[in-house]
């Protein structure tokens, strides 16, 4: 491939990197409870039951129902149903007529905590709802701490992997062609990333599992028990063990590893293969516990992601172990070794940021609803912000391939080109290194927040509303409709009206269903049928609003004896 049409195909990926995301992780959602949220029922119920889309631990469950004076009716711990792993089973006491709040938080196979609330009743007349004083709704996995840990255990293995390639591979000809080259000091940079990421990667599970049970972190006597009762904790311990043989196998290979032969051995290449199926299989691990594994189609998920890490540690370890490679060689041989390095490194690092950037779009369009959802949502701002960081680390690599490279080759004629050209080298390698951690770091960042929910696809054109009560007035097919929701809290007792009128009157025997559907992560959408309370006048009271976040609120409205319309608000509630 010319330079010329390696450049074209550069600026191709980088337009191509503003869909480029992280390896993003499932939350558990609350597909559907016994009773039914705002529903009424006639007699209590032996249990409610709470089924999610995944079956979560029932160890780090807190379900509580509580009556309107705030006192707990549960006749024991929450418990997996027998009938379905995913459903969790609660025993109540006898209730009374009434109200009932119904409080859960969860831990998902991800490893991140989800919270939610709903009202239900006991009848037959239970009266008007009452306003219950509802614990925070919202949390988050994506704590300073937390976020710090693990992008520390994710740039550490992928590090090491990359510093591991870039030793027996691609720096391999420098200790042969160039005299008083050694490589010695790429081995120990790799030790070095393997032996942080062998420490922070526990030290990562016992905080997570920590905050999943709400202990300290220096709880151990109850904190290390938990640590494999979570799918997310058991996975991150799945990656400790596959990356230390990992680093077994490495270190096996760089053992037998004789640079200075022009040809390998079969030990060698033996122990080469062994540690590069090793390295493969590590980057499979975070997958397979995480959203790639909970999302279909799973095979193509699985490689996207995969495929993702593979080539960011490639292309992350690859750039450390060259600048290690700049400072350890003698300055009289530095850019003969740059020579011999460099354009190899060139090659292997295009390759890896054109898969780079072909799995992340994959991703995108699995996980993304609509295009604005890149702006419209947390995950999407995240992502954005790792996109900018990943396309000026792009930018950087695009001059050290038209001007570094180039230079180093001229070198060979002109020595005097040489020095000026490694400083250059030097200076912009620290650059992406730093670029891309902090991708690596926003990445973790991104795998904290949930993916958008497909209703958001749905929504695309309307009006935005909230926080705090919404009284809006739109036109539609000459109605005038004026919407209201209040007080607009989640977890609480809502008013959803509708004044509809034409031509000044009021429009009355209308069909009018209000939907719900949550917009920050995947739940089963709600529907209510709003009766007509006085001439034109559309509304009921229901705590339809199970979460703080972004609804996608639809009023159906079907005109007596026409044709239905339908209005649609975005609306923020918060707890």
């Amino acid at each position: 491939m010319t330079r010329r049409a390696r450049i074209a195909l550069v600026i191709v990926a980088v337009g191509g990197a503003l869909a480029l995301p992280a390896a993003a992780w499932a939350h558990a959602v609350l597909e559907h409870t016994t009773p039914v949220p705002s529903s009424v029922v006639n007699r209590t119920p032996p249990l409610v039951l709470l089924t999610y889309s995944e079956a979560v631990e029932p160890r780090f469950a807190i379900v509580s129902v509580t009556n309107a004076a705030g006192r707990q009716q549960i006749a024991g711990a929450p418990r997996r149903s027998a009938a379905d792993p995913k459903t969790l089973a609660v025993p109540l006491r006898h209730l009374s007529q009434g109200w009932y709040l119904v409080y859960w938080r969860v831990v998902s196979v991800d490893g991140h905590p989800v919270r939610g609330a709903f009202l239900f009743a006991v009848g037959p007349n239970p009266g008007p709802v009452p306003q219950f004083p509802v614990p925070s709704i919202s949390e988050t996995a994506a704590t300073p701490r937390l976020v710090t840990a693990r992008a520390i255990v994710f740039l550490s293995v992928m590090a090491a992997i990359g510093l591991f390639i870039l030793r027996i591979a691609t720096a391999r000809p420098v200790a042969r062609r160039v005299p008083e080259a050694r490589l010695r000091t790429v081995s120990i940079a790799f030790w070095i990333a393997a032996v942080i990421a062998l420490i922070a990667t526990p030290v990562y599970v016992v905080m997570a599992t920590a905050q999943f049970a709400l202990r300290s972190v220096f709880d151990f006597g109850n904190v290390l028990p938990l640590v494999r009762d979570s799918a997310f904790g058991r996975g991150l311990l799945d990656l400790e063990l596959t990356f230390a043989l990992f680093v077994l196998a490495a270190a096996l290979a760089l053992w037998v590893d004789r640079p200075e032969r022009a040809q390998r051995s079969i030990a060698e290449l033996l122990a080469g293969a062994g540690a590069l199926l090793a390295a493969a299989a590590t980057l499979v691990v975070p997958g397979l516990s995480g959203h790639a594994g909970q999302t279909s189609p799973r095979g193509l998920s699985l490689t996207l992601d995969w495929l993702h890490l593979v080539a960011g540690s490639v292309w992350v370890g690859g750039l450390i172990g060259l600048l290690v490679l700049w400072w350890s060689l003698p300055a009289a041989r530095r850019v003969a070794g740059l020579m011999v390095c460099v354009p190899r490194f060139s090659n292997t690092a295009f390759v890896s940021v054109l898969a780079l950037i072909g799995s992340g779009v994959g991703a995108t369009l699995v996980h993304l609803p609509t295009f604005s959802s890149l702006w419209q949502t947390s995950y999407g701002q995240a992502l954005l912000v790792k996109i900018g960081l990943l396309c000026a680390a792009l930018l950087l690599a695009q001059v050290n391939l038209l001007r570094t490279r180039p230079r180093l080759a001229a070198a060979r004629d002109r020595p005097e080109l040489g020095p000026a050209a490694a400083a250059l080298l030097r200076r912009l390698v620290s650059g992406e290194i730093l670029l891309v951690a902090a991708a690596i770091a926003a990445a973790a960042v991104l795998s904290s927040l949930p993916p958008p929910a497909k209703a958001l696809a749905t929504v695309g054109g309307a009006t935005r509303v909230g926080p705090g009560p919404v009284n809006q007035v739109v036109t539609r097919n000459g109605y005038r409709i004026e919407l209201r929701v209040s007080p607009n809290r989640a977890a609480a007792p809502n008013t959803f009206a509708i004044r509809l009128t034409k031509d000044g009157k009021p429009v009355r025997n209308a069909s009018v269903i209000a939907g719900f559907a949550m917009l920050d992560m995947e739940m089963g959408t709600q529907s209510s049928v709003l009766p007509e309370r006085t001439p034109g006048l559309y509304e009921r009271t229901a705590p339809a609003l199970v979460m703080v976040g972004h609804w996608g609120l639809s009023f159906e409205i079907t005109p007596s004896g026409l044709q239905p319309f339908t209005v649609t608000l975005v609306d923020r509630t918060t707890g």
